[in-house]
């Protein structure tokens, strides 16, 4: 649950800050300090920027904390509104720890400047705060995060209580919540019962292809990866939203491998590490419907989520394999840890067979895709470059920002077979990412298309509006690119 929200339209004051413990004051940058008389704890402001020889626009970079003389702690901030909004966020999300990390139950924030500043700052504050303040779960006997519960904003009230930013930071902390649920209490079974209840409670559609359903429909290239498992509990799971003022259709499909072993080419205990992340594209899908559903976004929306698992044993894949992917499309196995553009292969297959408008799909999907960009970007490709700039844009826009990549044709000669129509990938990792997407092409059926393979899915000392070491990165992003996609927008 997000922190309740009370909003109040005037200036906090001196005559009120004796009452307030935890406070973010949040100003415009100027080079100097406001002269408002009514705006508490200035002079201890002034004070602490004296002791550290820094200037009032300092604060545009970094936030400064002060104990009020009633004792109330107190940050200041400037927010440069010029600045990219990821970088927006990071200045407010490192401002609000310095207030979270005492765990308190109620913080205010408080917006100087003129009405068009205070409108943008109120908006950008409330979403990092409601980000941070959520608790992800926990499984510690003692000292478990506690979630802030209230939220009290001074100097704006917005029209509709923010019901953009409330959205967007539920449905980032869906995908948080989900993606750090370790394996034994997110196994497919189990994934599949908390999805089933998320389209109960969002009046979702909902339906299931187990392994025995993929079978007869020939998806030979998902088979292969979940006959590894005992139980044989994978399934892809589709759940469909409705909108009667719809003019366009949108698939998500999210790589939803519960854990990764690396199958018979087993990772080292380095890298098999966090592998229950390795259905974080399926949960950024979730929080992208969820969302959606919230927002009541004009749109039809079908989600498929491809569950399983990449174990080791007698029924897993092996390299040198050949399959039959559910559109005939055979595949050479090279490499059993490159189980996601299987499952991917034959969901966005049976996702294209609607014919959706646009199809994205997200997946933590290639190591190469880390190297190139390290943790603070995602990849996109896509087979239409006008999607690929609404892409990067939608990235620019909501502060989780994409960086586009090529797919050329003459690429996909290295994927070339002697025995199969396709290989699944090479073994020397060369431009793996792009190799994954051409791969993936294949089973779109020709559909405008995009392809988010998530390297920022996981950034160690947090990343723009987030604090967590998992980000929850796509939702955002998401939400903002349906948006766009809209007729007329």
């Amino acid at each position: 649950m997000l922190a309740k929200l009370i909003e109040n339209k005037k200036q906090i004051g001196i005559s009120q800050i004796d009452k307030i413990a935890h406070v973010l004051m949040i100003l415009p940058k100027a080079s100097a300090l406001p002269k408002d008389g009514s705006l508490p704890g200035l002079t201890q402001l002034a004070a602490a920027l004296r002791r550290r020889d820094k200037k009032p626009v300092d604060l545009a970079k970094t936030a400064v904390a002060v104990d009020a003389e009633h004792g109330s702690r107190m940050v200041w901030v400037m927010l440069d509104t010029a600045q990219p909004v990821f970088s927006q966020h990071t200045v407010l999300r490192e401002a609000l720890h310095g207030l979270l990390d005492e765990s308190p139950q109620e913080i205010s924030l408080a917006v100087s400047g003129d009405a068009a500043f205070r409108a943008q700052a109120a908006a950008a504050a409330v979403y990092v705060a409601w980000l941070n303040g959520a608790a992800l779960p926990s499984l510690k006997s003692k000292d478990k995060p506690k979630p802030l519960q209230t939220l009290r904003l001074f100097g704006y009230a917005s029209p509709d209580g923010f019901v953009v930013q409330r959205a967007l930071a539920a449905g980032n902390t869906l995908c948080r919540s989900l993606t750090v649920t370790p394996p034994n209490q997110l196994t497919p079974t189990l994934y599949r019962k908390q999805v089933r209840g998320l389209a109960k409670d969002n009046g979702w559609k909902h339906a299931e292809y187990d392994m025995k359903k993929l079978r007869k429909l020939g998806a030979g290239a998902f088979v292969a990866v979940g006959q590894g498992s005992e139980p044989e509990d994978a399934a892809i799971v589709h759940l469909r939203r409705r909108h009667p003022a719809a003019r366009q259709t949108v698939a998500l499909v999210g790589k939803g491998i519960c854990f990764d072993t690396g199958g018979h080419n087993l990772k080292p205990a380095r890298y098999m590490q966090g592998m229950h992340e390795d259905m974080n594209g399926s949960a950024v899908v979730l929080g992208i419907l969820q969302a959606a559903t919230q927002l009541d976004l004009p749109l039809n929306i079908d989600a498929w989520l491809a569950i399983a698992q990449n174990h080791i044993g007698p029924k897993a894949y092996k390299q040198n394999d050949v399959v039959t992917a559910l559109n005939g499309t055979t595949i050479e196995i090279m490499h059993t840890d490159a189980e996601g553009r299987m499952v991917l292969a034959d969901t966005l297959a049976l996702a294209a067979r609607a014919k959706p408008d646009v199809m994205v799909d997200f997946a933590t999907l290639t190591g190469s895709m880390a190297a190139a960009l390290g943790a603070r970007y995602s990849g996109v490709l896509s087979n239409r470059d006008e999607l690929l700039a609404q892409a990067v844009a939608a990235g620019k826009a909501s502060g989780e920002r994409m960086c586009a990549f090529p797919m050329d044709e003459d690429y996909e000669s290295a994927l070339d077979s002697d025995i199969a129509d396709i290989l699944q990938c090479t073994l020397d990792g060369d431009a793996d990412h792009i190799l994954a997407a051409r791969f993936l092409n294949r089973f779109v059926d020709g559909r405008p298309w995009l392809h988010v393979d998530l390297s920022s899915s996981n950034c160690d000392d947090g990343l723009g509006a987030v604090g967590t070491e998992v980000t929850g990165f796509g939702v955002a992003w998401g939400i903002g690119l349906l948006t766009a996609l809209q007729p007329g927008k």
